[in-house]
């Protein structure tokens, strides 16, 4: 490790999480500027009154102050703001059943058997996302060809009566007019799968398969050079799906030429869409080479010109119009019927696959291997294809509905296919499964509570029946420990830690309960069609509860893009989705926005390399939530490209995390648990995590099988050395916080309030980690400047001598039994439940008299924390009502400055 010098300045490059954020917030000042960037992607410092960039605060690293900048990368504008990207939400079905693919798990190197499989499930996965392209744009035609050009506008129907009968006489005006719209829509999803987000940084993205465990994490998140071939099908088959829409469906052979070319060209769009499989060219001879030569660019542009040519004459050639459409129902059946055998076909396919992969994380904790064994791609996918046939069946359902609501008893009925309304008994009975499911989960959560309060209860370390702290004070040990001496905090804590453990621990079965609700009422709505069972008496107000389910769907969704487009907080909201979803590179499916992580992560690294480039400059990259994602692949790309001098002088610190609880555990070919001990060897602790217990959507990143033992926080986790194991026992930091390996947990509430330094009430949960003390002392400790101290060791239990330990009168000798002159206690200040130093010592606040109204509170917190030791000759004295921290003299330093004074103070 590089000794700092005099001329050692650090760095602090900051990424924010989802919701987005100001450059304001971001670097903590009341101003700030851009100093990089293309608008887009924002590099941000904090401003002076004249708006011109200032270095942040000097950082505190043990007994010495070094330069610091902070700076902050806000990419929050490439998922919100404005009418363009609020239409997004209307592709969500798309982002998911893109994110699907990332959610596989990865391939077993040399065996032939989990290669075959990956690559199966990898062309289901792209076929999927094919038929809910054709799904949507075929319920859009529904919508506009069938239920208006050909039902509402013929000629004596009295709809849209605003429409005069010379329009309503031309079919080719009405076809016209019917299709313009649709084929808009496939225009702007084609133009809109064209559009990426220009880096501006140099391309350092190396060839990895997007089925293949990285060596670090997120080294697959990858641009896929096949993107440009696997749009072009896509919009093929979406105009084959108009047409064919239009001339009949698929089951009716019909002798138009026209119906003919529908067909080759979406058989053309099926077998390449299933036949383009290597995301990174890593093959680019034989099979693959020649697949991208039939594919290339003008083979693509051949393909698109004779859609849109199909297109053209449907519209300015079509059938008659004179009510309801046959293909319609035809085409709407065969797409979803393929859609449910394609997602039955994944769930089979993904659980051998998984067992074969299973070797890869056998050996961590139950708490840390993949969700659902890693069978988390099945349940995504079917909430994709559901979704999305649910906004497409909610437009026509909506559209219907709005048409007939002026109508006169006795008109013509506006007839939507037969398949609608199965979709509305399905998602009736998907709202009854749910209510059902949510009646039955919520007290279930509430019982595993209680079950986890008597569990706290009837551990060790209080007055319960094996020393617990009893019924109507349950302390978990570690609240407890990191709250010691603020009974107050602890009960605020407690609940708070207990309600995030079991979000953490439970809420991917939230999507498992939705995916399997979704699947019983797709089987139950398919047994019905097929063996076409009569309806029952109940199912009059089944279809009611799924009509009122779809309009709300559509209605819901349009609404919410409105108000993206015109109120900035909505859009926030908003972009939430976008947040989640659009990390993932185009791989499934093409049509779906840009995904930001292959912009911000090179962005990043080259603004980190800048940086370096001043031999005294160390740069942490630091990384809130979603951003510690960012952070991390960003680190790590960046390690790649340094020499080992370098690479020394890079640190990272991520806060509010889900390094360890979400991404490993969703996404095990990306961000695998191995990625993740690679990384840590190579930064060689200079990985800090500040995480809280209460925090309900993350949690620690390095380490694992927490308990609290003999006073002490021991623990499983990531070494500096590449290795993982067991611990040594938790430090405690000046202002508090526990330090696990390269964990920092921190008090929640916060202590303090701190002169001089900003404080936040309450409990914060995932919030305002910068606003920490301890923020400060990650950053040295990730910039190698400062290392881990030992402070006040808080056993959690009073060391009560046993009967047979205390000696007798009798057996004391002679010369102790007179008054002994017990040795001067060091005059240390304490910290009060402020968090503030006391004017007394740690005699007269042991001395102090308890008041009337805490002495409950003051019998939990004794038995939560440790008295002090008494010699043998000294005097017996009760036990303090507060545990004191042992700080240095008061009026010396700051509290979040004492790293080198307790290190020295503790040998």
């Amino acid at each position: 490790m590089q000794i700092p010098g005099p001329d050692t300045r650090v760095v602090e490059l900051r990424v924010h999480g989802i919701l987005g954020t100001t450059g304001d917030e971001l670097t903590d000042s009341v101003a700030s500027v851009d100093v990089a960037g293309d608008g887009i992607g924002r590099i941000m410092r904090p401003a002076d009154r004249l708006r011109r960039p200032v270095p942040g605060p000097m950082l505190s690293a043990g007994d010495r102050s070094v330069p610091r900048i902070v700076e902050g990368y806000v990419w929050g504008r490439m998922t919100s703001g404005g009418l363009a990207k609020a239409t997004w939400a209307l592709l969500f079905p798309f982002a998911l059943a893109n994110m699907a693919h990332w959610m596989l798990p990865p391939a077993k190197t040399g065996n032939p058997l989990s290669s075959a499989l990956s690559s199966a499930l990898r062309a289901l996965l792209r076929i999927s996302a094919v038929l809910l392209t054709m799904l949507f744009v075929a319920q859009l035609t529904v919508v506009t060809l069938d239920l208006v050009a050909a039902q509402c506008l013929q000629p004596g129907v009295p709809c849209m009566e605003f429409v005069p009968d010379t329009v309503r006489r031309i079919d080719i005006l009405r076809a016209s007019a019917a299709l313009l719209p649709v084929g808009l829509v496939i225009l702007l999803m084609h133009r809109l799968s064209t559009v990426s987000w220009q880096v501006s940084a140099p391309k350092t993205d190396k060839q990895q398969h997007s089925a293949r465990a990285p060596m670090l994490p997120g080294a697959n998140v990858v641009a896929d050079p096949d993107t440009p071939a696997l749009r072009a099908l896509h919009i093929v088959a979406a105009l084959s799906t108009v047409a064919l829409v239009a001339l009949g469906g698929p089951f009716v052979i019909s002798a138009d030429p026209r119906w003919l070319v529908a067909a080759a060209l979406l058989a053309i769009a099926l077998i390449g869409t299933v036949a383009l499989d290597d995301p990174a060219q890593m093959h680019p001879d034989g099979k693959e080479k020649a697949l991208r030569s039939v594919l290339g660019r003008t083979p693509r542009r051949a393909l698109i010109s004779t859609a849109v040519v199909l297109l053209c004459s449907v519209a300015f050639l079509p059938g008659p119009l004179a009510g309801e459409l046959p293909g319609s129902g035809a085409t709407i059946d065969a797409i979803t019927g393929a859609l449910v055998i394609t997602c039955l076909a994944v769930a089979v396919l993904l659980a051998p696959a998984a067992l074969l992969a299973r070797p890869g994380w056998k050996a961590c904790p139950p708490r840390l291997r993949p969700w659902a064994g890693g069978w988390m791609t099945a349940p995504v996918l079917m909430v994709a294809c559901m979704l999305g046939n649910g906004f497409g069946a909610g437009l026509g359902l909506s559209v219907s509905k709005a048409l007939g609501a002026s109508r006169e008893p006795g008109d013509p009925v506006l007839l939507l296919p037969a398949a609608y309304d199965d979709v509305t008994i399905f998602w009736g009975t998907t709202a009854v499964l749910l209510l059902a499911a949510g009646i039955i989960g919520t007290p279930w959560m509430l019982v595993k509570r209680w079950r986890a309060g008597r569990t706290d209860n009837d551990g060790p370390g209080g007055d319960g029946p094996d020393g617990s702290l009893g019924a109507d004070d349950s302390i978990p040990d570690e609240v407890a420990l990191l709250h010691a001496g603020r009974p107050a905090d602890q009960r605020a804590a407690a609940n708070a830690w207990k309600w995030a453990d079991l979000q953490r621990r439970y809420s991917h079965l939230v999507l498992l309960v939705i995916a399997g609700v979704l699947a019983v009422s797709a089987a139950l709505a398919l047994v019905a069609r097929v063996a076409e069972l009569p309806g029952f008496a109940w199912s009059g107000w089944l279809v009611g509860v799924g009509v009122a389910v779809l309009a709300t769907l559509a209605v819901g969704l349009l609404r919410m893009v409105y108000l993206a487009a015109t109120k900035r907080d909505t859009a926030r909201y908003l972009g939430v989705l976008c947040d989640l979803a659009l990390f993932w590179p185009r791989e499934a499916h093409p049509v779906v926005p840009p995904c930001y992580a292959l912009k911000v992560i090179p962005e990043l690294a080259a603004r980190a390399t800048e940086h370096l480039a001043d031999p005294n400059t160390r740069v942490v990259l630091v990384g809130h939530s979603q951003g510690s994602l960012l952070a991390a692949v960003a680190t790590a790309r960046l390690l790649e490209s340094l020499p080992e001098a370098d690479r020394e002088r890079v640190g990272l610190v991520t806060a509010g995390s889900q390094l360890q609880w979400a991404y490993p555990r969703a996404f095990p070919g990306v961000v695998p648990h191995a990625s993740l001990r690679d990384l840590a060897r190579a930064l060689g602790g200079r990985w800090r995590s500040l995480c809280r217990g209460t925090d309900p959507i993350a949690g620690a990143v390095t380490t694992w099988n927490r308990q609290v033992y003999d006073g002490m926080l021991i623990g499983v986790g990531l070494r500096a050395d590449g290795t993982e194991g067991p611990l040594p026992a938790a430090t405690r930091g000046p202002t508090g916080a526990l330090v696990l390996g390269g964990d920092h947990w921190l008090p929640d509430p916060q202590r303090g309030p701190f002169s001089c330094r900003r404080w936040v009430p309450g409990v914060l949960r995932h919030t305002d980690y910068s606003g920490d003390p301890e923020w400060d002392r990650a950053v040295a400790m990730a910039a190698g400047l400062e290392t881990p101290v030992r402070g006040a060791a808080l056993p959690l239990r009073p060391q009560t001598p046993t009967p047979a330990q205390v000696p007798t009168p009798a057996q004391v000798p002679a010369t102790t039994q007179a008054p002994a002159i017990t040795p001067k206690a060091p005059h240390l200040t304490a910290q009060g439940g402020d968090g503030g130093s006391l004017g007394e010592t740690v005699e007269e606040l042991v001395r102090k008299p308890v008041d009337n109204e805490e002495t409950e509170t003051a019998r939990v917190d004794e038995r939560a924390t440790a008295a002090v030791p008494r010699q043998q000759d000294a005097k017996p004295r009760p036990e303090p009502s507060v545990l004191p921290e042992i700080t240095e003299p008061r009026g010396r330093t700051a509290p979040w400055e004492r790293g080198m004074a307790l290190r020295s103070s503790d040998r």
